[in-house]
């Protein structure tokens, strides 16, 4: 019986990792296309937005921000991350709705075509932040990471929360158009309070208590901390952010499965 079991789940995992490699396939055809740049416009798209975010920067900031961060390694490490929640969240909000007829098919759920889209919007900023950071530290533009480790476990709490977020913007859509028309300006506020454009500790102390309270800004403090050391103090609490993580998640997932059902109905 148990290894029934097991097999039916084997089975099952991989019918649904055959589901989002295709639905990642067909959106990523979809978005980009076949011609010219086709799939490269999957890096190439955020990158060009941070490297002109980073270059005005540049140009406003001369040559470092305050205590000595430079200030290209503080734009890249700033809107890259914004790029990696925002845009997924953003691209996620009529995912259900556009996929409704692909939901007909039994393997297809509400959850696989919101995880393609989220996936197409991961790797995508993930592999700008990658090429742009080992390009500017090529060219001493920007330093080498002080703590790998730390910048690899910020930018995937980043990462969860963005997956997280997506999921629930994704599912309140599914119910009401009025989630999409708050989720922009909603998303406008946000950008300016996420940790991109400031370290926690130059706020004053009040202002640092409110900032905190917004779980990215966790993760932003901490991929800047594996970066720049102990040149600046930055506050994270990891345990908090996974907390807040986990309830979205478990909010989204629970909204996105009565989402699938009601399209089915």
């Amino acid at each position: 019986m148990a290894e029934a079991t097991n097999c039916s789940l084997a089975i099952g995992f991989a019918t649904q990792c055959r589901v989002l490699h295709a639905l990642f396939l067909r959106e990523l055809v979809t978005r980009f296309g076949r011609d010219n740049l086709g799939v490269l416009w999957l890096v190439g798209e955020p990158m060009l937005f941070t490297l002109g975010v980073t270059l005005l920067w540049s140009f406003a900031g001369l040559a470092h921000r305050g205590n000595g961060i430079p200030i290209v390694a503080f734009a890249v490490t700033g809107y890259s991350s914004v790029l990696l929640w925002r845009n997924a969240a953003t691209h996620c909000t009529y995912a259900i709705e556009v996929n409704r007829p692909l939901m007909f098919h039994r393997s297809v759920q509400a959850i696989d075509v919101c995880l393609a889209r989220i996936a197409l919007e991961v790797i995508g900023a993930t592999g700008s932040f990658a090429f742009l950071s080992f390009f500017f530290v090529y060219f001493g533009l920007m330093p080498m990471p002080d703590n790998m480790a730390d910048v690899v476990g910020g930018w995937l709490m980043l990462a969860w929360f963005g997956t997280s977020l997506a999921l629930l913007i994704g599912a309140g859509c599914a119910f009401s158009d009025l989630v999409h028309r708050l989720w922009q300006p909603v998303s406008y506020i946000m950008f300016p309070m996420s940790g991109a454009a400031f370290m926690v500790e130059w706020l004053p102390k009040q202002l640092q208590e409110i900032v905190l309270y917004l779980p990215m800004v966790h993760g932003v403090e901490l991929l800047r901390h594996g970066y720049f050391g102990n040149v600046v103090k930055a506050h994270y609490d990891m345990t908090y952010m996974s907390g807040c993580c986990l309830v979205i998640t478990l909010l989204a997932v629970y909204l996105v499965r009565i989402a699938g059902h009601k399209i089915e109905f």
